[in-house]
């Protein structure tokens, strides 16, 4: 019997004749490989003198395929992306890039970039599953310490122990939100010190003192008392009581994009510091899965206003 000779073709060939193959131009397949024309050519004419046979039909006008080009990307194609499918796979699993990611946000404006940055994700880490959800005001770290999220978008200050407080990721002017009636809402801001002059509507909780404190403050900066008036448990019942003329209560200047509706009115508080919102994890759990996201938005908030 005669032996059989097996033909041994690299990578960088096979990236090559797909792309041709698939481009059925030269000149559109070298700007996909970063290759010059002339080494393209090299390398399509070096892989047909390995094989024997024409891959192309080449002529001034066009790029076609041979029956042998045709029967070689018929099965290389599909081969070859599962391959790289199955080597993607097995480095996430090398990395801990698999399974599921649990990602919290405290606002509907913080969701947006949070959502950006799973599809992201998504795309990068495809064998990574990403799970988005609101967390309540009322227990800011509850969740986080639950072990139910691996990291979340929330409002700053955090100085917890065993919590990382890390990068800031966007910062909002602060807001006033009053009903309609009310005499601030005729102006075109207010100032802290106006806080003292009528009750403030607040969510209730357990979220730490410091962190209640740095929005809903007992007193101004001079040192004026705040009234806390009616409690909240949900951000919808902050709303209504407001428009109802139980009293106001502090926002972030976004919000009025989100819960605009008759009966309120967002006056810019103009002396307060601005709201930051950054990315908080368990001390413990930062894990390569984290890792990745935490960069991903990053990046993402780089390149826009959320």
């Amino acid at each position: 019997m005669g032996r059989r000779w097996a033909v041994v073709i690299e990578r960088h060939e096979i990236e090559t004749f797909l792309a041709v193959a698939e481009e059925l131009h030269f000149r559109r397949a070298t700007e996909r490989l970063g290759l010059s024309q002339g080494r393209v050519s090299q390398i399509i004419q070096r892989l047909e003198r390995r094989l024997g046979v024409t891959l192309f039909e080449r002529t001034s006008r066009r790029v076609a395929l041979t029956p042998a080009g045709q029967r070689l990307h018929d099965g290389l194609g599909p081969a070859y992306l599962q391959i790289k499918e199955t080597v993607a796979q097995a480095v996430a699993v090398g990395k801990g890039m698999t399974g599921t990611l649990r990602v919290g946000f405290s606002s509907q404006w913080a969701s947006d970039i949070v959502l950006e940055a799973a599809e992201a994700f998504r795309c990068s880490y495809p064998n990574c599953l990403v799970e988005v959800q609101e967390v309540q005001l009322t227990d800011t770290f509850g969740p986080l310490r639950a072990g139910t999220l691996d990291l979340q978008l929330t409002e700053f200050p955090v100085n917890e122990p065993d919590l990382i407080a890390g990068p800031v990721i966007f910062a909002e002017p602060r807001a006033l939100l009053v009903p309609q009636k009310h005499p601030f809402a005729r102006s075109t801001s207010v100032c802290m010190e106006d806080l003292a002059r009528t009750p403030m509507i607040v969510m209730s909780g357990i979220s730490p003192r410091y962190w209640h404190e740095s929005i809903y403050p007992r007193q101004t900066p001079q040192g004026r008392s705040i009234t806390h008036g009616a409690t909240a448990v949900y951000w919808v019942e902050v709303l209504a009581l407001v428009a109802s003329g139980r009293g106001v209560s502090p926002a972030a200047m976004r919000a009025a994009r989100y819960h605009a509706r008759p009966g309120i009115s967002f006056v810019p508080l103009r002396d307060a510091p601005p709201l930051n919102y950054g990315l908080i994890w368990p001390r413990d759990r930062y894990t390569a899965r984290v890792r990745a996201f935490v960069e991903t938005l990053c990046q993402i908030a780089q390149t826009r206003s959320p």
